[in-house]
């Protein structure tokens, strides 16, 4: 009998685990990007993810569908880690006498800039949320997982997922609504990733 995916990845096959990384390297990047704002940030995310999911193979669940949400839930762990170094780091920094900066006049692609500004303008927004709430949402509405699927990635019950979200919806609604009467219309900001936050509604609907 031919073996799963997951019981391939289990048993140490690299063949199976290139075959994961192909099917889910770009979701992962994309979770990345989002939570970090930096897309060499992101690399670095998706090539310590899957260096971690090698590493806890044999953990992985022999039975269940997509292996998506496994990946994502140790991405999470992952941004979570990255981010106590920078903190770390960023404390040593401040320990250092400050010199006179040297200005970076290197090029910035257009399209980057203006996807900066709308990465940038989500980043302020969900940075007033609470970790476990910003991270059900990533998962859930931009990731685009269901709530099962995220309890699945965060280890925790469904009811805490919906629960979550439910928070978090109602913060970053308001937290919008305050960038858009502060900020000058670009197309960006609250209007364009909240409104995600409203499709992803109908989408979330379908798990309950």
């Amino acid at each position: 009998m031919e073996l799963s995916q997951r019981a391939r990845i289990r048993a140490g096959d690299a063949a199976a685990f290139a075959e994961l990384f192909d099917a889910h390297a770009q979701a992962v990047y994309r979770y990345a990007v989002r939570s970090t704002s930096d897309w060499a940030a992101a690399e670095d995310i998706v090539s310590l993810t899957f260096l971690e999911a090698w590493r806890l193979r044999g953990k992985l669940r022999p039975d269940g569908d997509s292996l998506l949400p496994w990946l994502l839930g140790i991405a999470t762990n992952v941004l979570r880690n990255a981010a106590r170094a920078a903190r770390r780091h960023e404390a040593a920094l401040a320990r250092v006498p400050l010199r006179e900066a040297v200005p970076d006049f290197a090029d910035e692609l257009v399209g980057r800039m203006h996807d900066a500004e709308q990465l940038a303008a989500a980043q302020r927004a969900l940075a007033a949320l609470r970790r476990g709430e910003r991270e059900v949402f990533m998962l859930c509405v931009w990731s685009g997982l269901g709530y099962a699927a995220a309890a699945e990635a965060l280890q925790v019950p469904v009811g805490t997922v919906r629960s979550r979200l439910s928070r978090a919806r109602t913060r970053l609604q308001a937290l919008a609504q305050k960038e858009l009467r502060t900020t000058e219309p670009r197309g960006v900001g609250g209007q364009h990733w909240m409104g995600h936050v409203e499709l992803s509604r109908s989408n979330q609907e379908k798990d309950r």
